[in-house]
């Protein structure tokens, strides 16, 4: 069988006692009874597979799942710095959504690859990009040594904001409403698109660094 582009091959072992393919038939049979194919609509499966080597097939898929986030938030940082003129074609070509990508990119900024954990998902980098690099470290080591879900790496956040509020629950405020000049505005707008986050949240962290080097001590992520 000619496999398209799309194909992906899962290694597994050669089924033990598989029957061989019958002489003259179809291709496709051959090449199941050797691997599992992840088309683009699916996975097939072959005739015969043992729970040890569908498990195995699991973590495999699963490592594939999570590495493409990191690998397409790089893909996007290198396309807007070398293409910049032609990136986005490149992205509706491609059939991507690009603020998904943004999303991606902006995670993947934050961790250039010798600071990335291979025991950790792309979600649990997600979870501390906005904190400082001493706090990331702080909570993905503690993440991969307790071996937190995502779920208790953002609860143990949250308690910990908590208690930096002395235990209160945080409020809100508005903040002051200010004119300023709209080329300022343009140039804030297109900071935050470089960087792939949303302009309200690139205010806010724009301001807690500026709030951090004028006070010589970490702002409150």
């Amino acid at each position: 069988m000619n496999r398209t582009r799309a194909d992906t091959a899962v290694p597994r072992a050669a089924a033990r006692g598989a029957p061989p393919p019958r002489p003259g038939g179809p291709r496709q049979s051959r090449i199941d009874a050797d691997q599992l194919l992840m088309t683009k609509v699916g996975l097939r499966f072959p005739t015969e597979l043992s729970f040890a080597e569908w498990e195995r097939a699991g973590h495999h898929l699963s490592r594939i799942v999570d590495s493409s986030s990191w690998c397409l938030g790089d893909w996007l940082m290198y396309g807007k710095e070398h293409y910049a003129d032609r990136y986005q074609r490149a992205i509706r070509a491609a059939g991507l959504q690009y603020q998904t990508l943004r999303n991606y990119a902006w995670v993947s900024r934050q961790f250039p690859l010798n600071r990335r954990r291979a025991r950790l998902s792309f979600q649990h980098h997600a979870e501390v990009a906005s904190l400082s690099t001493e706090k990331q470290d702080m909570l993905l080591d503690q993440a991969e040594r307790l071996r937190w879900t995502t779920k208790q790496l953002r609860s143990h956040i949250q308690d910990a904001r908590s208690q930096a509020n002395g235990g209160a629950r945080e409020e809100f405020a508005l903040i002051p409403r200010i004119q300023v000049p709209s080329s300022r505005l343009v140039s804030w707008r297109r900071a935050a698109h470089q960087t792939g986050i949303e302009f309200d949240r690139w205010v806010l962290t724009a301001l807690d660094r500026a709030a951090e080097q004028a006070l010589g001590e970490p702002a409150d992520d």
